[in-house]
């Protein structure tokens, strides 16, 4: 299998786990949770229970050397590997891109028409985001269009000339230009007063509704649970160090979240912009910060967007490669017209939920008052990505055996750390991911 190079998996995996989760996401449940005390226990959490899940995923997908369906049915100890179920998880990678592609959609929109047409108002910037998602349906459905285009082509191109080179360009491209934002918010004299937001440490704010938040961000971050590491992982050296390249993913994930959250809040508070703004932090609030700005915002705005862009694509072709690699490889299908196939699928997918926010025909296309578009959004964050996490854990920390998990993870983890890390993932992990999903379900009912 032509598969990937060491620094293209990590790469490759590392874009899957960054895209929206760790520059949208994080800079924004930050803001709500109250900044720091939210951030320390995340950090805590990534790189003790998210790298721990990482590993797993990957001996999933590195010793399972298959499709996510026969990864687990390779790896069940069983004799009539009844696990071999659990790769119904990835059909979660289409769903969630038929709704993600609509997101870097309206990214695109604001890259390429909103940066130039800065709001400088929050009444102006609210009704440019109600007037995209409910009238606009012509430029929802174009860059939705070409975010689906664009992720078919790359993917169709195979994983070594389309995956991994997509990745060795973005990724590097991606952290020069949020370092460069960084550089600029340094000289603003809010800078600090980010950087105290973000890391000035009070242990009285923890409470219940922080931590639940924080075991969120942590799942949320890392592609689990939809099939994506365990088939990257599939895909490269089965001698490769799969500790080491956790790591390397983490911390450049925990990296660029950082740098994000303290270049988005430097503008924040520079311009006078709501800091808990939720969701419409990114859409909403920067905007209007932007404007203030002047030329400046001009320049600043379509970088970031444009960094967000790039952060989405590469996610969106790891949510695209499991259902392709399970067809290409096990029913022998030829690449490029089973991922138009695919694809063609998802962009019907998509234009329903795009209508189900379309003011017409809103109506016909929404369950129990809610869009169409809104409930797959919710399933995929509340149901699908923790129940797939979780079943992966249990999986290894129950079924496939420890004295085989020991032989497996030998030449990357010596026998003391083996021995912590098989305690997190059969008793620590389980329990945080249970608590995560169900502060999400809470969150969202």
């Amino acid at each position: 299998m032509n598969g990937f190079s060491k620094f293209g998996f990590i790469l490759a995996t590392l874009g899957s786990s960054v895209g929206l989760g760790h520059i949208w996401r994080f800079p924004y449940m930050a803001g709500e949770m109250g900044g720091s005390a939210f951030v320390l226990l995340f950090l805590i959490l990534a790189l003790c229970i998210g790298t721990s899940l990482l590993i797993a995923d990957m001996i999933i997908g590195n010793k399972g050397q298959s499709d996510v369906i026969h990864c687990f049915a390779n790896l069940d100890s069983s004799p009539k590997r009844h696990w071999g179920f659990v790769g119904i998880i990835l059909l979660g990678g289409p769903l969630i891109l038929s709704f993600y592609a609509v997101v870097l959609g309206q990214i695109l929109y604001y890259l390429f028409w909103v940066s130039f047409s800065l709001p400088n108002d929050m009444a102006s910037s609210q009704a440019i985001l109600y007037a995209l998602k409910t009238d606009k349906i012509s430029y929802q459905i174009l860059g939705f269009s070409v975010v689906l285009g664009l992720t078919g082509l790359i993917v169709s191109l195979g994983v070594k000339e389309g995956i991994e080179r997509l990745n060795v360009v973005l990724m590097p491209l991606l952290f020069i230009i949020f370092i460069g934002l960084l550089v600029y918010a340094a000289f603003q004299p809010a800078f600090w007063q980010a950087v105290h937001f973000l890391f000035d440490f009070k242990y009285q704010a923890i409470n219940a509704n922080v931590v639940v938040a924080a075991m969120g961000q942590m799942c949320f971050s890392l592609s689990l649970g939809v099939g994506i590491i365990i088939t990257y992982a599939a895909s490269t050296n089965q001698k490769q160090n799969l500790l080491e390249s956790a790591l390397y993913i983490v911390l450049c994930g925990i990296l660029i979240s950082l740098i994000a959250g303290a270049m988005i809040f430097t503008f924040v508070y520079e311009y006078g912009v709501e800091v808990a703004e939720g969701t419409g932090l990114v859409f909403k609030a920067l905007p209007i910060a932007f404007s203030k700005m002047g030329f400046a915002g001009v320049i600043i705005s379509v970088l970031f967007f444009l960094g967000l862009a790039f952060a989405g694509i590469t996610s969106t072709i790891s949510l695209l490669e499991p259902s392709v690699m399970y067809f290409v490889q096990k029913h022998n299908k030829e690449r490029k017209t089973t991922t138009w196939l695919i694809v063609l699928a998802i962009y019907i997918v998509g234009l329903i939920l795009i209508f189900s926010l379309y003011k017409d025909s809103a109506v016909n296309l929404s369950v129990f008052g809610k869009a169409l578009f809104v409930w797959v959004d919710a399933a995929s964050s509340s149901v699908i990505m923790p129940f797939g996490a979780l079943l992966s854990v249990i999986f290894i920390g129950y079924v496939v055996g420890e004295e085989r998990i020991r032989l497996m993870t030998k030449s990357f983890l010596s026998d003391r750390m083996f021995r912590l890390w098989f305690f997190i993932i059969r008793y620590v992990a389980p329990l945080v991911v249970l608590i995560a999903w169900i502060g999400v379900v809470l969150e969202s009912s």
